[in-house]
């Protein structure tokens, strides 16, 4: 079966249409969603609809960072831009859609599958895995072979060993990994909504768990257009310039 992971779509309706489209052309029978459904666009209605009816469909979704502060408010560690974009998300969902976001677990499995926003150590920390180290000990936490995250919008994938040694790379879109099981695998395939390594394409990846085959890819959207949203919203303008520069 071919699952489409998703993470961080962040209210970016352009965005998301765009990897979905491109996904179901990829043969996606399966989705996952790897929280951060809301926060720094200006579609978080829309987004949020998306995911609970692909839920209600089967799918499988965690809570992401800024799910529960649309759902708690803003914490003190949160930006002024991030926070200012809570706050406006939570006038801008209806009860409905707050409580989708509020149930949604922090981690979810499925077999030797392992999904969850942020790492498998401490999930509702909100830890970023920003290297080898945070890496190893997010697959210490788990027996999974295959641990999928978010939280760091870029795209990053990493193996260790039997013998307990690590390795890391960057993917190349569009080309196929193989992932076989005597190894453990951290996942992380960047953002949907707003990625954040020089490149504006969204970013996901699809899990071929027959051929033991993980792809990831970048989809180019219309960033202008969730930018010019974003504006007449009257949301942060930095938050629309940066679609544009992939920062």
């Amino acid at each position: 079966m071919k699952t489409a992971l998703l993470a961080d779509l962040h209210a970016n309706r352009e965005a998301v249409e765009a990897v979905m489209d491109h996904a179901r052309a990829q043969g996606a029978q399966a989705w996952v969603f790897l929280g951060d459904f809301v926060g720094y666009g200006a579609d978080p209605g829309w987004v949020v609809d998306l995911v609970r009816d692909h839920v209600q469909r089967g799918a499988l979704a965690v809570q992401g960072n800024h799910d529960e502060a649309v759902v708690r408010g803003a914490g003190p560690s949160m930006r002024p831009d991030a926070r200012y974009v809570v706050e406006w998300t939570r006038a801008h969902l209806d009860a409905g859609q707050i409580d989708f976001l509020a149930g949604l677990p922090l981690v979810q499995q499925r077999g030797d599958h392992l999904y969850v926003h942020a790492n498998a150590w401490n999930p509702p920390a909100w830890e970023y895995v920003l290297g080898r180290a945070e890496a190893q000990r997010s697959l210490a936490a788990t027996g999974c072979r295959y641990t999928f995250c978010g939280h760091m919008h870029g795209p990053r994938l990493y193996n260790l060993s039997g013998a307990g040694k690590l390795g890391d790379f960057v993917p190349t879109s569009g080309m196929a990994i193989p992932v076989p099981p005597h190894r453990q695998w951290l996942a992380i395939p960047g953002s949907a909504g707003q990625p954040r390594d020089g490149n504006p394409a969204a970013c996901y990846a699809i899990f071929d768990d027959d051929a033991g085959m993980l792809t990831f890819h970048r989809v180019p959207y219309d960033h202008d257009g969730a930018g010019a949203k974003i504006l007449a919203a009257k949301l942060p303008q930095r938050l629309a310039t940066r679609l544009v520069d992939g920062q």
